[in-house]
């Protein structure tokens, strides 16, 4: 209970909460069950089995994307989503509630992961590549891509007929992928990135303060972390085509455990009401915020680059995987009401360091062709250090026009 904007005493709430319509929507999961006291654990329960069926469907469907084709794979995904979005409308319970948005979230990922890996691989539109790869990650831009990317499955369709009949499609030997080294490397290291900028961002969230103690107005702590993923977007758009995947991700990922160690030492402090303390929190908050929404959208533009077109779905499906784990950090802490949370920002703290050392290597793929085959991901491995300027040549045997 908080009195005066502090913490006075806690007590049992029998009776239920009496809702004010200003905190958010008059009809959610919360005020519809009333899944509040003894029932709130329904809430992180449900944003967990969100997030599985997430990875559930990134694992699946990536694979499906590569084995059946992307048109069937996106099709079947948006078909599905349908289906399991009018179902979620009219679940009467908590738990179909519950199972039809672990459905939803699967279908959803196929759909999105679909459209990324096919608009990607269509390299007649480079130009516009990079902002579809954004729009990615924003649920306002979803039915722009998705009109998009209707309108140019006449011409998908025409390109993978005629590969298609090509007698040298490339077919995929799993014996050579277990001995494929290169990609494995880049694979771990790209997962491991957007696992830890994925999962470190629950720990900026403390300046957000306790939203049940403010005035329940507008939460405009909310849109600054709305704002900041915005701004890295705009930064990746503005900057890894000229510096290149591999710098800019180093640096995001430097700038993310930096603000953490920071916010670490802050949570020392002893004066926690002084305003130059929760200025100093929520600037660095901010600046965490914005780093890892750029390393997490930046890891998987990277998996999109350098894994072969034989397997980009199931590799960029793994990468999205692997940060639906770490995004499990938040309802989890959620669920144990903050449990051991310093713990678990020192260990996230020091894998972001990590990460950092890891993503030295990376190969750099700015301006270079995309890798068919395995043979062709193989080639993708980083130059020596002695050797600076390698990166500015093809990495592949294919000719670069670019270049």
């Amino acid at each position: 209970m908080l009195v005066n904007g502090t913490q006075s005493c806690v007590k049992d709430c029998d009776a239920g909460y009496d809702y004010n319509v200003t905190e958010g929507l008059t009809n959610n999961i919360v005020t519809e069950w009333d899944l509040v006291c003894a029932r709130y654990w329904l809430v992180p329960v449900e944003e967990v089995c969100f997030i599985l069926g997430t990875l559930t469907g990134c694992l699946g469907l990536g694979y499906t994307a590569d084995r059946l084709g992307r048109q069937k794979s996106l099709l079947v995904s948006l078909m599905l989503a349908v289906v399991f979005g009018v179902l979620v409308c009219v679940s009467p319970s908590p738990p179909v509630f519950i199972t039809m948005r672990f459905c939803l979230a699967a279908a959803s990922a196929g759909v999105f992961l679909t459209l990324y890996v096919t608009r990607k691989s269509n390299t007649s539109h480079k130009h516009q590549s990079l902002f579809v790869v954004m729009l990615r990650f924003s649920a306002g831009g979803f039915p722009l891509i998705l009109v998009h990317k209707l309108c140019i499955l006449v011409s998908d369709a025409e390109l993978d007929t005629e590969s298609s009949s090509s007698p040298r499609r490339p077919h995929l030997s799993f014996p050579e992928l277990l001995h494929s080294r290169n990609i494995w490397k880049n694979l771990c290291v790209l997962g491991f990135t957007s696992f830890i900028s994925h999962g470190i961002s629950h720990c900026y969230s403390s300046f957000r303060g306790d939203v049940r103690g403010f005035t329940p107005s507008f939460y405009w702590t909310y849109l600054l972390s709305v704002c900041a993923g915005g701004g890295a977007w705009l930064l990746l758009w503005a900057t890894v085509d000229r510096f290149g995947r591999r710098g800019i991700l180093l640096l995001a990922m430097t700038l993310t455990g930096l603000a953490s160690l920071i916010l670490l030492g802050l949570m020392d402090c002893k004066r926690f009401l002084s305003f130059n303390h929760f200025l100093s929190m929520t600037v660095f908050s901010i600046m965490g915020l914005f780093s890892s929404q750029a390393a997490a959208s930046l890891s998987i533009l990277f998996t999109a680059e350098v894994m072969p077109t034989i397997i980009r779905g199931s590799g960029v499906g793994a990468v999205m995987a692997l940060g639906c784990v770490g995004r499990l950090s938040s309802p989890l802490m959620n669920l144990r009401n903050h449990y051991g949370y310093f713990l678990h920002h020192v260990v996230y703290s020091s894998l972001a360091l990590l990460a950092v050392l890891s993503i030295l290597l990376l190969p750099e793929s700015k301006r270079k062709p995309l890798p068919q085959t395995l043979a062709d991901g193989e080639q993708y491995r980083r130059p020596p250090l002695g050797r600076r300027r390698r990166d500015n040549v093809p990495l592949l045997a294919t000719p670069n026009p670019e270049t």
